[in-house]
């Protein structure tokens, strides 16, 4: 077992994550009819996902944290994927809600328990491109589980199609826990002296450190999200587009977020060789947000589809750039406790997902213009920079 393996089989998770969360919104349509949902029932079952997955960030982490990667994520995502299966057995709008909403309770501890394994595997050095890395699977996992879907549902009904994803996340379970263990063979060199000791728990709402990548990582989901909410509706109303352009062209944004998470990786960790050592998280988080709040500010400016989604991708590739630095700055500053507070910066992260799906759409009605949602994502972008500036987690020894 090698260290370089353990990031594939994280990647090829976070894919199946991302494909059996936007499976259900492939399916919309079926479930719809033969469920007899309206529109407002589909809101509630995507909202429960939402809030499944957010409450349960600090739990699934500190389950990481206590009982190792190796147990956390084989029950976890064999939890979550017969709730996939599960989910083509709803009969009707109360269970659909039941079953999305510990779909999301079980999903929410991938990517917590993920950095745990990463944190336990893999030197301080190499964090970010394994976190870049992880956090790719889970852009193509978005940008394929449309066209997967729609070939699926040409060849199976709904509720079959549901049963195979869950088959998927139950066979990678049951590899995990015959191939995984908790920690390599060979001790990993010492860690890097942190600039502060290691936060607690007990400390995640009260410590300046996590307060501080709790917030900017709520400004870099609530400009993500656009892109899996409504960059699609929002395309296709200003510039009179078919559903089959429109949704090629939404694509662009989560392909190219996936090169996004490879160059950051790459910065964060070619800068932590470097004299820069100090600032090897915070230059790409602070770069990352500047693109960002470039790209939303010029989608205001876009007279044609393709510049709005080249504004789309820039704005998504800037805010994707500060993900994996977010959670190695969590390894830095957390240790042993990494599964946790991660979890919870992601759980406000999730938050700043929910704020944006519905700022949109009511920011829009107030104004009567789109451009109020991206001039509100600008200003929390530069919120999220001045953030990474005091985001200390090294010191350069």
């Amino acid at each position: 077992m090698t260290r370089y393996a353990v990031v594939f089989f994280l990647f090829v998770l976070s894919m199946i994550t991302y494909i059996d969360r936007a499976c259900i919104a492939a399916s919309k349509d079926p479930i719809t009819r033969d469920l007899a949902l309206s529109d407002q029932a589909m809101g509630m079952v995507f909202g429960a996902f939402a809030l499944g997955y957010a409450l349960a960030q600090i739990p699934s982490g500190w389950f990481a944290d206590r009982f190792g990667p190796r147990l956390a994520l084989t029950s976890i995502v064999t939890a979550w994927s017969i709730l996939t299966a599960l989910t083509g057995a709803a009969w009707n709008t109360a269970s659909l809600v039941a079953i999305r909403f510990w779909f999301g309770v079980g999903e929410a501890g991938a990517f917590p328990g993920s950095a745990r394994a990463i944190r336990n595997w893999l030197p301080a050095g190499e964090r970010g491109r394994a976190n870049g890395l992880l956090f790719s699977g889970s852009r193509l996992g978005a940008a394929l589980s449309f066209p997967l879907l729609a070939w699926m549902l040409t060849a199976w009904p709904w509720r079959t199609a549901f049963l195979l994803l869950g088959l998927l996340g139950v066979a990678w379970a049951a590899l995990w826990l015959l191939w995984f263990r908790d920690h390599p063979p060979q001790p990993l060199p010492p860690e890097p002296v942190s600039a502060q000791p290691p936060v607690a728990l007990s400390q995640v709402f009260r410590s300046k450190a996590t307060i501080l990548a709790m917030i900017q990582y709520f400004a870099g989901n609530f400009t993500f999200f656009i892109c899996l909410s409504w960059m699609l509706p929002y395309l296709k109303k200003q510039y009179q587009l078919g559903d089959a352009e429109a949704a090629r062209l939404a694509m662009a944004p989560l392909l190219l977020g996936s090169v996004s998470q490879w160059f950051a990786g790459w910065m964060v960790d070619r800068l932590y060789h470097s004299r820069w050592r100090t600032w090897s998280r915070r230059i790409p988080g602070m770069f990352g947000f500047a693109l960002a709040a470039a790209g939303v500010l010029a989608i205001t400016q876009a007279s044609t589809p393709g510049l709005a989604v080249l504004c789309f991708t820039l704005a998504a590739f800037g805010a994707d750039m500060t993900i994996s630095p977010s959670w190695v700055y969590c390894a830095d500053i957390a240790g042993k406790n990494t599964g946790g507070v991660s979890g919870a910066m992601n759980m406000v992260g999730n938050l700043g997902s929910f704020v944006s799906a519905n700022a949109f759409p009511y920011l829009q009605s107030l104004t009567g213009s789109a451009s109020a949602y991206f001039f509100a994502a600008a200003a929390l972008n530069l919120v999220g920079a001045l953030c990474w500036f005091r985001m200390r987690s090294l010191t350069q020894e």
